[in-house]
């Protein structure tokens, strides 16, 4: 005869499988979205997307254990922050899923991804934020071991280092030269690099000089920087433009050389900032075109070429919105909104996106451009009359609370993307 212990210790196992079997089947019901990509754009949708539905099986794919971030990367060259003040781990993300892999191929008709260690995983909707890859084929002379010699520090970590003791060990009196590429790139800010290096050489190496060969006629913010050159550093910077000669054709690491179409140009220390593409990934996914960046639908951040792949940061093709971290931010929320509605079979609703590219000239010396971005035409447009810079003639209090806004946001935004 079955003892009422018996009973009792059956149900139990019972209604413990009967748990166990129903959270299996709600958790292979949770609508999956992969997230491939751990910088400011991948983090931040991740983060959204859970918040916007606790339902969602959300994974972030990254396989570094802590991101470096770029803002703010030009004072470390500069000796005015350590690069641990820059490094940010992914221990605070709480229930969304994380693979410390590589993403090596997306199956975009299967709606898998293969990893690194030959696995695949499923999606009803796929994230890309993969960055940018530097095109070490577009620059004559300019290679990955041409970079130990020239270094672009342009993704912060041992590139940054490397330049900074370069820069440190350079005799007074020396030649600094920063070659800038032709549009799109993506941030840090070049110009904010060439004042925080000349801020350096003023205060350690004042008989240097610093030349800038920039493969355009214009960049971002120029009154402001050119004004706040002539007063900080008269004399010590030169900028050479496109028109002028500035684009840099070759570069030749066993003198130091970097050559344009109107002379070659001797270097102590060469800063080459290559062309830029989308990450890798997305060439291997099928969402990058013949630009080397990926279209988008500027609504939902849907690939052009590929459906329920998604796209943002500085990968995107974004029509008037710029490659930086707030952007980034802000396109992942947009993305992730949006990516919210579609498995849940709802439209998604039209995004407006704010940006705001903050710069320093010197230690407590900061401008800023900020503007407003929706949907136009088919891509972002930039709204009339929302946004504009930081005002041209302004007292040094001004240009301190700027700078003060620039730490605060930095502050702000990693705290809320990386916990």
């Amino acid at each position: 005869m079955t003892s009422r212990r018996a009973l009792i210790g059956g149900a139990a196992v019972s209604v413990a499988a009967a748990v166990l079997a129903a959270r299996h089947v709600r958790a292979q019901a949770q609508p999956s979205v992969i997230v491939v990509g751990g910088g400011f754009a991948g983090a931040s949708c991740a983060r959204a997307l859970k918040q916007l539905d606790r339902d969602l099986a959300v994974t972030l794919i990254e396989p570094e254990s802590a991101y470096l971030a770029c803002p703010f990367s030009n004072a470390v060259l500069a000796g005015l922050r350590g690069i641990e003040a820059q490094t940010f781990g992914y221990d605070r993300f709480g229930d969304i899923g994380l693979i410390r892999k590589r993403a090596v191929a997306v199956d975009a008709e299967r709606r898998r991804v293969r990893l690194d260690d030959g696995t695949d995983i499923g999606y009803v909707r796929l994230v890309l934020a993969p960055g940018v890859d530097l095109r070490f084929d577009a620059l004559p002379g300019y290679d990955e071991a041409a970079a130990e010699i020239m270094p672009h520090a342009w993704k912060a970590g041992p590139q940054t280092l490397l330049l900074r003791d370069q820069l440190a060990a350079m005799p007074e009196g020396g030649v600094v030269i920063l070659s800038a590429p032709a549009n799109p790139f993506r941030c840090p800010p070049g110009p904010e690099r060439a004042s925080l290096i000349a801020h350096y050489l003023k205060t350690k190496k004042p008989r240097s000089k610093l030349i800038i060969l920039d493969a355009k006629d214009a960049f971002s913010k120029q009154r402001l920087f050119e004004a706040a050159w002539g007063e900080l550093y008269p004399g010590l910077i030169e900028w050479v433009p496109l028109s002028s000669g500035g684009r840099v054709t070759e570069v030749d690491t066993a003198t130091r050389t970097l050559v344009t179409e109107f002379g070659d140009h001797k270097a102590d220390i060469a800063n080459v900032i290559p062309p830029q593409r989308a990450g890798r990934i997305a060439q291997l996914a099928g969402v990058a075109d013949q630009t080397g960046w990926c279209p988008i639908d500027p609504v939902t951040f849907e690939s052009r070429l590929q459906p329920a792949i998604h796209v943002i940061g500085d990968a995107a093709i974004g029509g008037a919105m710029p490659k930086s971290a707030f952007s980034a931010n802000a396109q992942a929320k947009a993305c992730a909104a949006a990516v919210s509605a579609l498995v849940r079979e709802r439209q998604p609703g039209q995004p407006k996106l704010i940006n705001t590219c903050y710069s320093l000239v010197a230690p407590g010396y900061g401008i800023s451009i900020a503007g407003v971005y929706q949907p136009r035409d088919g891509l972002l447009a930039e709204v009339e009359g929302a946004g504009g810079t930081s005002p041209l003639e302004a007292p040094p209090s001004v240009r301190e609370l700027e700078a003060a806004y620039a730490e605060d946001w930095f502050r702000t935004i990693t705290s809320e993307v990386f916990g």
